[in-house]
């Protein structure tokens, strides 16, 4: 058994991964996370695994069979990736997302156009139970159509992960919510039931500041959109037929086909709507004016694998409807093989388990208690760089110091997921955060600030702690002796 690191030595790798990203984002500002925060997250790997194998003693074969686990844990998550870089390049040079733009600007209005962005984002993950899914589809048409209004990127990208957040939270469907009640040993109702008095009030005032915030817009737009309709409708072939494609996915999802599944039929229904209905656009790609079947499969394959640039009369335009396909997700890819690697070395080594000893030191009540659970799950996110392994590991440390005071299962469901799910997406590294960024083409500390549900989240579930709203004990704390007699 490897033995528990010191504090003091368990630190050290976070601070050096703080510091060498601090120095890249310094260095290389927006591009940091081409590169230099990949290699960060490595050179903080190497320090713990050099402190473990020097001063602990730690094997290397420990770290390696971490390692092979930890990326065996998320390789469907990178074919995921994969499929929605796909999905990204098809939707749009189909005319899926131009066609959803091309009339969205028309019918929505600016001042309430951040709050219904939320609502409707809200409405597709719950039904789907993907934050990741709603994004990628009707969150780049939403991203464009706020372009159009004049709205902020930043104000956009917000409103549309707040409320995938809230629905993937939410849903039934989702599987985040899934591994929250099972790691903990809820029943996933009885967990979504729950979550209910942290996360509806959570979800109202974001809705509320969305509303207001709204308020102020709508200079300048009839230019935008008048700019946006011309440009589109002479460049693609505007037709509602392009809607059949989101139809029949969002029929897969309420069917609960796996997201990989759907992600990827959806890509080929996009597919073949380019090569009937855009078959001009499929030939620029491909770099040949004469349209022939093998000019439109390279200009089709390369829409699915590579960068598309698109020529609309308008810059702007032009810079919203250009793709990266698979391609575009390698940085991501990339980020998160690294990120696993540095969260492997952690929980190899033990110094996950050191640092989180710590907090639970300063347990002393409810509060306390809610407190340095939501400060794991945002610590895990931030160490291990995904929300699945911050969530297993929330649940894991806390199951029997939760049982031990005597509270709910579900009081420890709900707080993890208000503090390991939501927060996931705020921190660049993390799969969640760099998926993100990468198919919305805003970076993560761009949009962090405007993600209010996902920032009050964990502020919420701490302050209906303190007041103690419907938690309650279901048996009487065990004692010493009786926590000695029980192990022994």
């Amino acid at each position: 058994m490897t033995k528990i690191p010191h504090p003091l030595v368990a630190i050290v790798p976070v601070v050096v991964l703080i510091g060498f990203l601090a120095l890249v984002i310094s260095l290389f500002g927006s591009d940091s996370l081409s590169g230099g925060s990949q290699i960060a997250l490595l050179m903080g790997m190497a320090v713990c695994v050099c402190l473990s194998m020097s001063v602990y003693r730690v094997p290397w074969s420990v770290f390696e069979r971490q390692i092979k686990a930890t990326l065996g844990e998320v390789s469907i998550t990178l074919l995921i990736l994969l499929c929605v870089g796909m999905l990204a390049g098809s939707w749009i040079i189909s005319g899926i997302v131009p066609t959803l733009i091309y009339y969205g600007v028309q019918i929505m209005s600016p001042q309430f156009f951040l709050v219904s962005s939320c609502i409707i984002c809200a409405l597709v993950s719950l039904l789907s139970g993907s934050s990741w899914t709603t994004i990628a589809t009707i969150g780049v048409a939403l991203l464009g159509i706020g372009h159009a209004l004049g709205i902020s990127e930043a104000w956009t990208a917000g409103a549309i992960i707040s409320g995938a957040y809230f629905g993937d939270k939410m849903s039934p469907l989702s599987d985040t919510t899934i591994l929250a009640s099972s790691a903990t040993g809820t029943d996933l109702f009885a967990h979504i039931r729950y979550m209910m008095y942290t996360t509806v009030p959570t979800f109202l005032i974001t809705i509320l500041i969305f509303l207001f915030a709204g308020q102020g817009g709508g200079e300048g737009v009839e230019l935008h959109v008048s700019e946006y309709t011309e440009g589109l409708s002479h460049t693609f072939n505007i037709s509602l037929w392009t809607l059949l494609v989101p139809l029949l996915t969002g029929v897969m999802i309420a069917r609960r086909v796996p997201s990989l599944i759907v992600l990827f039929l959806s890509s080929l229904m996009a597919g073949v709507v380019a090569l009937i209905l855009q078959p001009h656009i499929l030939c620029e790609i491909a770099g040949i004016e004469t349209p022939s079947a093998t000019t439109l499969i390279r200009g089709l394959a390369i829409t699915y694998y590579g960068s598309t640039a698109v020529e609309t009369g308008s810059s702007s335009l032009n810079e919203l409807i250009s793709t990266s396909g698979m391609a575009g997700m390698l940085n991501t890819v990339w980020l998160i093989l690294c990120a696993m690697c540095f969260g492997a070395a952690m929980v190899a080594s033990r110094m996950i388990d050191s640092i989180t000893g710590v907090i639970l030191r300063f347990v002393r009540n409810r509060v306390s208690l809610v407190s340095s659970t939501v400060t794991t799950g945002i610590f895990l996110n931030i160490t291990t760089g995904d929300q699945f392994i911050s969530i297993v590991l929330t649940a894991d440390i806390y199951k029997e110091v939760f049982r031990k005071e005597g509270y709910e299962s579900r009081l420890l469901s709900r707080t993890t997921e208000d503090a390991a799910t939501v927060t996931s997406v705020l921190i660049p590294w993390n799969t969640c955060g760099m998926t993100q960024s990468t198919v919305l083409g805003v970076p993560t500390f761009t949009y962090l600030p405007y993600c209010f549900f996902n920032l009050l989240s964990p502020l919420m579930s701490i302050v209906v702690a303190a007041i103690g709203w419907k938690i309650k004990k279901t048996a009487i704390p065990l004692t010493n002796e009786e926590e000695n007699s029980s192990e022994e």
